[in-house]
């Protein structure tokens, strides 16, 4: 659980504020009245079995999928509102709400470094040498400052997936959504992965994550959320939802990773 989480930050408004939130594909739910909030330094773990509604969720949140109906909410400020978007500027959307993919989604014909010094000169109009500065400081943050100039054809999975986590954390993002970062990877890539993440977590960092890493999601969350046919089912900390669920669904889930 994330130590920087004090009593204090509860009672500070939500980073994210999500009400109501709906979304259908070709006519079938995918997300029902979906409410929720993540606060500030908070880590906030969504699980679920596939096809819930649990990548939808995060991509509503920067908009890479526009909801039906509902309200979003980013640091106060609304971004979707009823049925259609409040916020226009959608790439600087996406700096304060940084996403990590299952498949890393790097330029293969650049380097670890440039990959990073690229999202930052498009994306946020960096001066060069800044951005290359970042770019070097945040791969030795993720343990890959030997690894700058290799191209990711060349770096194992769990090295492309660190890759794309210190690319968004160049862009200095309010909060940052790991859309289940280790499902790709072999065990040794899933463990580096996970540290980097630790070490997040420990900085402070605001997260949602959707992953299968139960044990992880134990450890690391300050909630979890059990999503089920596009419906939060059961949340709060992880000692309820993971150790002492409520929920015949839940604990059906659970049973079948071997966590209960």
């Amino acid at each position: 659980m994330n130590p920087q989480l004090a009593q204090p930050a509860l009672e500070t408004a939500p980073v994210v504020r999500i009400s109501g939130l709906r979304k259908a594909f070709d006519g079938r739910p995918v997300l029902d009245d979906v409410s929720l909030d993540v606060r500030p330094a908070a880590i906030v773990s969504i699980l679920g079995q596939s096809g819930g509604g649990k990548s939808t969720l995060l991509r509503c949140v920067n908009l890479l999928e526009r909801p039906d109906r509902g309200t979003i909410e980013l640091a106060g400020e609304p971004i979707f509102q009823g049925d259609r978007p409040v916020r226009t500027d959608l790439a600087g959307l996406r700096q304060r709400v940084g996403m990590v993919f299952q498949r890393f989604h790097l330029f293969p014909h650049l380097t670890a470094v440039e990959n990073i010094v690229l999202a930052q000169l498009k994306a946020a109009r960096i001066a060069e040498d800044e951005a290359i500065a970042t770019a070097v400081r945040l791969l030795r943050r993720v343990g890959l400052a030997h690894r700058a100039l290799a191209f990711p054809d060349q770096m194992s999975g769990g090295e492309q997936q660190r890759v794309a986590i210190a690319r968004a954390l160049a862009l200095q993002p309010a909060v940052l959504l790991f859309d289940e970062p280790t499902s790709a990877l072999d065990p040794e890539s899933t463990g580096e992965v996970l540290r980097v993440m630790r070490a997040l977590a420990d900085d402070g960092m605001t997260m949602m994550i959707v992953t299968h890493e139960v044990a992880f999601a134990r450890e690391i969350s300050d909630e979890v959320v059990f999503l089920d046919r596009g419906r939060i089912i059961e949340q709060g900390p992880p000692r309820e939802v993971i150790d002492r669920p409520r929920q015949e669904r839940t604990r059906a889930f659970l049973s079948s990773f071997g966590q209960r």
